[in-house]
């Protein structure tokens, strides 16, 4: 099946679909590695019959969270129109099917905003239903669908996280003067927000010279979450002090090492129940393989990866093409000399520019966010 409109949608599909959207938003922080799913089912006069969102790993989905509801305000499901912003699933997993729920419960429409990219599903839930004689249709809001769940489906259709740099920095582009300083550049509402977009990712990744320099927590602390993202240190010496505030909960840890640091004192000093030390291949400079270490948190579930590093990390990230969106905060001061956002070395000419495409634009405190996006990777806006 193409991702294309397979039939035409009405006003009412158009207000539901949005409805199921805002559910599916409301599971960020929650359902990863799993997608972020809205469904809301209603009958022919328009009138909710039952909503829901898919729950964490493991959990109901949101086809049957929203039957679920239905039930429990005694409707009759039958007959009913299904919108759900992602296909339902048609494999088992750690639940059964959702289209097999689906056609059991005798529904008479569903409307999907998006194929599912996992080659598991891949149209087959879509097939499943129209095979049971349940008309179908998709293409409504796909792109707003796909980019809640753009993690998703970075991971299904590349193997490797969608990639995304946080800065904060001065109006000049200083994220800290020479020493080192950085605190507080932006505004505290700077810092929630940017706590808002941790919780959002599956993992928070930084390098072993921020943890030595800031020794910073790297959870989610400023906005509510129902689950912390793993946090990763690249640290190919395992240099990273057992002391550090990083390695304590809550959440898991990896540190990203090379083969030959296990076999120091140093590794053994960092183990703990929540805390894995990950070899990874290098290069031979001793440099942890950035490649190795996406398809690493690939293969380890990750959808989102939020990296907040120093200037040379960043860089390294920059410099290999890795990053796939840079959320940046500006503050409105200018710091004169100081460490860059990202450090990766002189472009003979200006076309060899990274070109990026602006994607959002927005006041937070005193400060702007800027959100930018590769012009012509995966993801690029069309």
């Amino acid at each position: 099946m193409r991702d294309t409109p397979s039939s035409p949608f009405s006003a009412h599909d158009q207000v539901v679909m949005a409805q199921a959207l805002h559910w599916a938003e409301q599971a960020i922080g929650l359902t990863d590695p799993n997608p972020r799913v809205g469904c809301v089912i209603s009958d022919g006069r328009g009138r909710v019959l039952g909503t829901g969102h898919t729950q964490q790993a493991g959990g109901p989905h949101a086809e049957v969270m929203a039957l679920r509801a239905a039930q429990a305000e005694g409707h009759d499901v039958r007959g009913a129109t299904v919108h759900v912003t992602l296909e339902p699933c048609a494999h088992h997993g750690r639940t059964p099917p959702c289209a097999d729920t689906l056609i059991a419960a005798g529904v008479g429409r569903v409307v999907a905003a998006v194929l599912d990219p996992n080659p598991l599903v891949a149209g087959q839930g879509l097939a499943r239903l129209q095979a049971a004689g349940i008309p179908v249709a998709h293409g409504l809001m796909a792109d707003a669908a796909r980019e809640l769940n753009i993690g998703f489906f970075s991971r299904m259709l590349r193997g490797r996280p969608w990639v995304r740099l946080k800065v904060a920095a001065s109006l000049d582009g200083r994220t800290a003067l020479p020493d080192g300083t950085s605190q507080w550049i932006t505004s505290a509402e700077a810092r929630t927000d940017g706590h808002a977009w941790r919780r959002r990712a599956g993992a928070v990744l930084t390098g072993i010279g921020t943890v030595r320099e800031d020794d910073p927590r790297l959870d989610v602390r400023l906005v509510h979450t129902q689950r912390q993202p793993l946090r990763v240190v690249l640290d190919a010496r395992l240099d990273t002090p057992p002391t550090a505030r990083l390695l304590e909960p809550p959440g898991d840890v990896l540190l990203v090492c090379a083969a030959e640091a296990l076999q120091t004192p140093r590794a053994a000093a960092l183990v703990r129940p929540h805390v894995t030390v990950q070899p990874v291949r290098t290069d031979a400079s001793g440099w942890i393989d950035l490649p190795a270490v996406l398809d690493l948190l690939g293969q380890r579930g990750i959808n989102e990866l939020h990296i907040e590093a120093g200037q040379h990390l960043n860089g390294s990230f920059v410099r290999a093409g890795l990053v796939d969106e840079y959320l940046v905060y500006l503050a409105p001061r200018l710091l004169g000399a100081g460490r860059d956002m990202a450090a990766f070395g002189p472009l003979a000419q200006i076309d060899d520019a990274t070109p990026l495409v602006f994607t959002d634009l927005t006041r937070v405190g005193a400060d702007v966010r800027l959100m930018a996006r590769s012009a012509t990777g995966f993801g690029a806006p069309a």
